[in-house]
């Protein structure tokens, strides 16, 4: 565990060394709190105390946002060999992977942290359904912890950051649009199966207050695979070298 914390450590110092953080953040909590207070379904149109417009702009947000954070992770130090001397150090490639996973998972929290003013301000302008709230912060948790993983998985079997971003997004619309298209053209098994697979099926259950322990078992599960594919990709290059 220890090893994991320093490798999460070294890529959090590297986020806030540089402006991509800093970058990440305050596009983050602009394009939220422009979409929340000030257009679209914003909170004043729809007379209502609810954070329900932050969500679902926050929702396409990370969608993009999450690929261009961990494009980097293993394919730039695929590229310019810093992922060889990691390798040689006492680690082994799951903590690798795990230490990358957590760092953009924390950077994720915190970015998601700074949004509770948006929840103070709805609070104090009407009765506010609190247990919907948290759950969709939780819902936003879980879907980054998805999105991440899928993220290195893409960055883990090319050494080009943009292939790798363009790799995330083109995956992660299967789960984000394509599945819910397809299951809305679909009866029976397959229309079940089908939206099962979509995203926003389980993260529109969480955020509306219902936990369901199916809708975190889809979220662990794609996250594992991810995982365990970005870790296999990593296994298989230093089985090649």
């Amino acid at each position: 565990m220890h090893a994991i914390w320093v490798i999460s450590k070294r890529e959090l110092n590297s986020f806030f060394d540089s402006l991509v953080s800093y970058i990440f953040i305050v596009v983050f909590l602009g394009i939220g709190g422009f979409f929340t207070w000030l257009f679209g379904s914003d909170i004043f149109l729809i007379g209502q105390a609810t954070l329900q417009p932050f969500f679902s702009i926050a929702y396409f947000t990370l969608f993009f946002f999450i690929p261009a954070l961990t494009m980097r992770m293993l394919a730039e130090e695929k590229r310019i060999g810093t992922i060889e001397l990691l390798l040689t150090k006492a680690v082994s490639d799951w903590q690798v992977i795990l230490g990358k996973f957590f760092a953009c998972l924390i950077l994720i929290s915190v970015a998601l942290a700074l949004t509770l003013p948006y929840y103070i301000t709805v609070w104090a302008l009407g009765p506010i359904d609190h247990g919907a709230v948290w759950c969709g912060y939780f819902g936003m948790i879980m879907m980054s912890m998805a999105y991440i993983a899928i993220g290195l998985f893409a960055s883990s079997i090319t050494n080009n950051q943009i292939v790798s971003f363009l790799l995330a997004l083109f995956i992660g619309v299967f789960f984000l649009i394509i599945f819910d298209v397809l299951a809305s053209s679909f009866t029976g098994t397959v229309g079940q199966v089908l939206n099962f697979l979509s995203m926003s099926t389980h993260f529109d259950s969480i955020s509306r207050g219902v936990i369901d322990s199916r809708d975190i078992i889809y979220f662990f599960s794609i996250t594992f695979l991810g995982l365990m594919l970005a870790e296999t990709s990593l296994s298989k290059r230093n089985i090649v070298e």
